[in-house]
């Protein structure tokens, strides 16, 4: 006779509530909001007025941004709790383990959503709140089952990640003006070598989940070129602040050289030879290039 199973040892609140923040990513929520408050700090800085002039409008702006990408993460959890237990880094999170049900992670994703775009609509500018709709939408209906298909997904998943950056302009415009417009693009071409980084060091991973990556369905060589050249598109757009007035020289020197380095990593890739480690390494400089491209916008600019 076999010994009974033992019994689950009882969750305590402060656990639940860990792994219920966990559903929302806070880390990629981290950068949403950062990148949001970036284009709310250029935008008011570029048409002279105090970006802490408005505190009700600039907390509702971090606020709403935080709460729908929060959903919107929730959501994308809800839809791949199956193919997250397939892959290592992501096989730990609450819902493959069990340690959450699927309905809470719907809860949370539709509560979340639900609240934040009326507060965005409501607290800074309709614009705004039009922006994360089409962000959560795109993200949650299009981009998530769509990685399971084409490696359009990228594309479509960087229209979303794109558009925080442009929420802070709006928020201070009420419009989406050219120079918005560039940032949006900046952050639209960062994340192709960004993301095509992660799924060459990633590709056993993303293969046995049955994700349609590039590295996968076109192969390395096709998707290191995607690399230089989504990465070339990078560097000049992010010229493109200059004529605007957003950026000043010292920024022009900053771009410069992250792009002359993060364009040099991308490059180093075409090498037959090179394999994972040139991968993280180049994800590594893509988070440096985009830190310090945003860190000169704000402060040397």
């Amino acid at each position: 006779m076999q010994p009974a199973p033992a019994l689950a040892q009882p969750r305590s609140l402060l656990q639940v509530l860990r792994d219920i923040v966990a559903l929302t990513k806070p880390r990629i929520t981290f950068m949403v909001v950062v990148t949001a408050a970036g284009g709310y700090w250029l935008a008011s800085r570029f048409f002279g007025l105090d970006p802490l002039g408005d505190p009700s409008r600039l907390i509702a702006l971090l606020l709403g941004s935080a709460l729908v990408v929060s959903g919107a993460n929730a959501l994308n959890m809800f839809l791949e709790r199956d193919t997250d237990g397939l892959m290592a880094r992501t096989k730990s999170r609450p819902l493959p383990t069990g340690r959450l049900t699927p309905e809470v992670a719907l809860i949370v994703g539709l509560g979340l959503s639900a609240v934040s775009v009326p507060l965005l609509t409501m607290g800074t500018e309709p614009a705004t709140g039009l922006l994360a709709a089409i962000a959560l939408v795109s993200y949650v209906v299009v981009y998530t089952p769509l990685k399971r298909r084409s490696p359009i997904a990228l594309l479509v998943g960087s229209i979303p990640g794109a558009i925080p950056p442009l929420m802070g302009w709006a928020a201070v415009r009420g419009t989406m003006d050219l120079p918005g417009v560039v940032l949006f693009a900046i952050m639209f071409f960062w994340q192709v070598p960004h993301f095509l980084a992660i799924a060459t060091f990633r590709r056993e991973e993303y293969a046995r989940a049955g994700m349609k990556v590039g590295p996968i369905v076109y192969g390395d060589r096709v998707s290191r070129h995607h690399i230089v050249r989504y990465t070339a598109a990078l560097v000049i757009t992010s010229m493109m602040l200059v004529p605007f007035g957003i950026g000043g020289t010292a920024y022009l020197v900053v771009a410069l050289f992250l792009g002359a380095v993060f364009f040099a990593v991308g490059v180093w890739g075409l090498r037959s030879s090179a394999g994972n480690r040139w991968a993280r390494g180049l994800f590594f400089t893509s988070m440096v290039y985009l830190t310090g491209l945003f860190a000169a916008l704000t402060v040397v600019a």
